[in-house]
């Protein structure tokens, strides 16, 4: 219901605040408000997605991910130029091409788990709030959805901030942050491992198996960060000429990718510790490492660095150093955060 009220009547605003070109804000409007209206698909399939991992079927809740990821990559070029008889929509055509791979995911993802997720048992009267089960799943669940509004407060401040320096700079982080996804897309699924397995491990008050998950979480999460940065500093050159951008913003998206792509590592850091506090019940570290670096060590920074370039795009790079800055940061407050929960949750752990 928030969804689609702020399809209807906050679209406009929050596209006005962030642009003044009138062909994007058309353009913008137009994709957010289809996307929230026809938001059920999207948060639906988040509720059986869940359901399928927390059973141990989470083959299924990919396959109905990537089912849906398919048709939307099938239906964006089909609705978006209007091929094989379907009108020709441009931009509302992609965002009617995501939500209806969003509703195949959610039906599927539905289907496996009313077919084969004998674990769980479907009854009516389930539906029926038990708060103290609602008390217990926000305890867990709070920080996890303010972390992930976070990282939309972080990218809209950081696009007005951009706004000061360039339109370049503007479009280059927004490409940066889209390529940076897939990486850091990995890193959320190795998390969203990490932490059942972690929390499995802590109920059964098995120390030695705690230790693993996380050495194990953290090890492979590292590997996957390394691998992004590597991949990203040699073929920078070749993913700059692939948009068709103008010399200017392919220099600075140059800059963002070569800068901000040293932070992955102590991201995937962030990442796995963030799973590893909510596994063991401490939720608030989990939130306070997700302000600090999606927020604190990011926008304040960002603005000062701004200033000093001063609308220069040739000092753009100074911006990018916000990323690395405020990861690094952050990592060492999550490490000092991970030594006080040794001592005081692994303590009666055998």
């Amino acid at each position: 219901m928030i969804c689609l009220l702020f399809g209807i009547f906050g679209a406009e605003a929050y596209i006005s605040s962030q642009t003044s070109n009138k062909e994007i804000h058309t353009m913008a409007v137009s994709y957010l408000r289809i996307c929230c209206i026809l938001s059920p698909g999207i948060v639906f399939f988040s509720v059986f997605e869940k359901m399928l991992q927390a059973t141990g079927l989470s083959l299924y809740s990919t396959i109905a991910q990537i089912s849906g990821a398919v048709t939307n990559i099938i239906l964006d070029p089909l609705m978006i130029y209007g091929l094989l008889g379907i009108p020709e929509m441009g931009v509302r055509g992609a965002a009617y091409a995501t939500v209806i791979g969003q509703m195949v995911s959610f039906v599927l993802a539905f289907v496996f788990h009313m077919k084969l997720n004998k674990a769980v048992e479907n009854r009516l009267r389930y539906i029926r709030p038990s708060w103290k089960i609602i008390k217990g799943i926000y305890s867990i669940g709070l920080p996890a959805m303010i972390a992930q509004a976070l990282m939309s407060v972080m990218t809209y401040g950081l696009n007005m901030i951009l706004s000061d320096v360039s339109e370049a700079a503007v479009t280059a982080y927004g490409l940066f942050y889209k390529i940076q996804q897939f990486i850091f897309f990995a890193a959320f699924g190795l998390r969203d491992a990490i932490t059942p397995v972690t929390s499995f491990s802590y109920g059964m008050k098995s120390r030695q198996r705690v230790k693993e998950s996380m050495r194990y979480g953290m090890l492979f999460t590292l590997i996957i960060m390394a691998a992004g940065t590597l991949v990203l500093e040699i073929f920078t050159s070749p993913i700059s000429g692939a948009f068709g951008l103008s010399e200017e913003t392919t220099k600075v998206f140059s800059g963002a990718v070569r800068i901000i792509s040293l932070s992955f590592i102590f991201a995937g850091m962030n990442i796995a510790y963030q799973g590893i506090f909510q596994a063991l019940e401490s939720g608030g570290a989990s939130l306070v490492v997700s302000v600090l670096r999606q927020f604190l060590f990011v926008l304040p920074p960002a603005w000062g660095f701004a200033k000093i370039v001063n609308g220069d795009t040739e000092k753009a790079w100074i911006v990018w150093l916000t990323f690395p800055i405020g990861e690094i940061l952050s990592a060492a407050v999550s490490v000092l955060f991970m030594k006080h929960i040794r001592r005081t949750k692994l303590e009666d752990c055998k």
